[in-house]
């Protein structure tokens, strides 16, 4: 549930920023404060739709796929991927009020978007690489029990060695020694 929270955090903001950017490239397109709600649109779209169009796609493409060359199979792999960026950027601008005028303004944004995520899942992949790689350092470090002479100093109290003992592992004395007597 984190993970997929982060995930969407983290796209909706990039997601934002490139919308911003398409607005600013192109003037037929205009995004405005609208960015933040086409975002969650986009998000949306790029998690759960996005998959399921490409998946589509690449079946039907699959079909005919020992007809084609080499180049003519890169060729429609990359056409079946402007087509899909193509059907999320129609969705963005037709659930949001984000507005593309003309031929172009529906044709080259998709290019943004797909070059957008390219940049994104580069920099997803550092991140997460980042974090799994701090929390295996953080997991370790908690882990690894310290030796005896640093975890109970000789000036503890008997209440304090009784609450180390229980924080070890989980039972009070009284549990503890209805443990013993069963076993």
């Amino acid at each position: 549930m984190k993970n997929g929270i982060v995930r969407f955090a983290a796209l909706y903001v990039f997601n934002v920023v490139v919308l911003l950017l398409i607005g600013i490239v192109f003037s037929r397109v205009s995004v405005g404060l609208h960015a933040l709600w086409a975002a969650v649109i986009l998000t949306l779209a790029a998690l759960f739709v996005k998959p399921a169009l490409r998946a589509a796609f690449a079946r039907s493409a699959a079909k005919s796929a020992a007809d084609r060359t080499r180049v003519g199979e890169k060729t429609v792999q990359y056409a079946l991927v402007y087509v899909v960026e193509l059907i999320i950027w129609v969705l963005t601008v037709w659930l949001s009020a984000v507005r593309a005028s003309g031929f172009w303004a529906f044709a080259l944004p998709p290019l943004i978007l797909l070059i957008g995520w390219v940049i994104y899942d580069r920099i997803d992949d550092r991140l997460h690489a980042k974090a799994s790689e701090v929390y295996d350092s953080v997991s370790a470090r908690i882990s690894r029990k310290p030796d005896a002479a640093a975890s109970s100093p000789a000036s503890d109290s008997p209440a304090t060695a009784e609450a180390r003992r229980e924080l070890n592992d989980g039972l009070t004395a009284e549990q503890r020694r209805m443990l013993d007597e069963l076993g």
